[in-house]
């Protein structure tokens, strides 16, 4: 084995069908209903979707019009994204109560570092329960959490047994975690790589641990060695307090779709537009521009180019979404365009950790 196990203590707390359940919360006779928090219309996309609609087959960025047909008495509420904002900066403010190391990945989830915390509680498990319950007691919302050595272990676990539960994979039952593990909930494996690892004879962690690096990186490429690793409970990545976007992107989802470039030229510019705002308001600028293109048969395409130098001025974004544009011809009507920019002028600097082994 060419890398160290490093262990820590990790909580990574998932709230469950968060913005579903602060609309059920806010509005009594939402409650126990199927609801989908998004648009219905034809454009409209499923932002969230309570308990009730997932019984039917409702899912997060599903259309509004598929969701309607999977639950025709299914009710949508449009987003209110500021009220999820004050509801997760709550939540936040109990995560601080126990540690400082805290990396929010959305509104909804975040990990927390718990090796060394305020309570000087040695229990992770003890310290996700308590975390729990004060988020049910002072907020009226429930989460799931999972508790484990590492970021990629813990995530997988708070998906155990949700909603309103928490699973602990301790040290020792790592490695036998996720060899039990159906390859497709890996964390990281989406859809394409989980048929690609079907086609390998892998259909579960036992599977991959079976195979070489050598042999991953000959056919996952640079991914290989991360799978490798992964399924040994190798994952030495900290939890980064402040954590800094890999890339900053605007789109737009159009009423109509459009057949001409010239058209969609006018909209990139509008696009280039809102990305120099949102470029300007934390000072970043980037060098790899890439266009999503998402096809009317929902089919996304996208065309990257990398700068000799940053940018973040919308002249520049357009003029370079626009040579993307005209690469190459669209093979279809086009629903959304969206420009990303990254490779941004920041870095993180990676420090070396060793912890102890310890109980959980």
């Amino acid at each position: 084995m060419d890398a160290e196990v490093v262990l820590r203590k990790i909580i990574h707390v998932d709230m469950d069908a968060f913005y579903a359940s602060v609309e059920q919360m806010d509005n009594p006779d939402l409650r126990g209903k199927p609801i989908a928090v998004g648009g219905s219309e034809v454009r409209g996309v499923v932002s969230a979707a309570s308990y009730e609609a997932r019984k039917f087959g409702v899912r997060s960025a599903m259309s509004g019009v598929q969701a309607a047909r999977n639950c025709p008495d299914l009710i949508f509420v449009p987003p209110r994204f500021d009220r999820y904002k004050e509801i997760s900066i709550k939540i936040r403010k109990i995560f601080y109560d126990y540690t400082d190391l805290v990396e929010p990945l959305s509104l909804d989830e975040a990990y927390l570092d718990v090796t060394q915390n305020k309570k000087g509680n040695p229990s992770a498990t003890l310290i996700a329960e308590e975390i729990r319950k004060r988020i049910f007691e002072e907020v009226s919302l429930t989460a799931s959490a999972g508790i484990s050595i590492n970021k990629f272990v813990a995530k997988i676990a708070s998906d155990y047994n949700k909603p309103n539960g928490q699973k602990t994979v301790n040290p020792h039952e790592v490695e036998e975690f996720l060899e039990k593990l159906d390859i497709k909930k890996f964390y990281g494996i989406g859809k394409v790589t989980t048929e690609k690892m079907y086609q390998h004879g892998i259909f579960t962690g036992k599977d991959l641990k079976s195979k070489s690096k050598e042999y991953l990186e000959q056919h996952f490429g640079k991914s290989g060695g991360f799978y490798y690793h992964i399924v040994r409970g190798i994952h030495n990545s900290e939890v980064k307090p402040n954590r800094i976007s890999k890339s900053v992107a605007a789109e737009h989802t159009f009423n109509e779709n459009l057949t001409s470039e010239i058209f969609m030229q006018e909209r990139l510019e509008r696009i280039a537009a809102e990305l120099e705002k949102r470029l300007k308001k934390y000072n970043l600028s980037g060098k790899t521009i890439t266009l999503k293109i998402k096809y009317s048969d929902f089919t996304t395409q996208t065309r990257s180019k990398t700068l000799p130098y940053f940018i973040s001025d919308k002249g520049l974004l357009f003029e370079t979404s626009k040579e993307l544009l005209y690469q190459e011809r669209m093979k279809d009507s086009v629903r959304l365009l969206g420009i990303s920019i990254s490779n941004l002028n920041t870095e993180i600097k990676k420090t070396v950790v060793v912890q102890l082994r310890f109980e959980f």
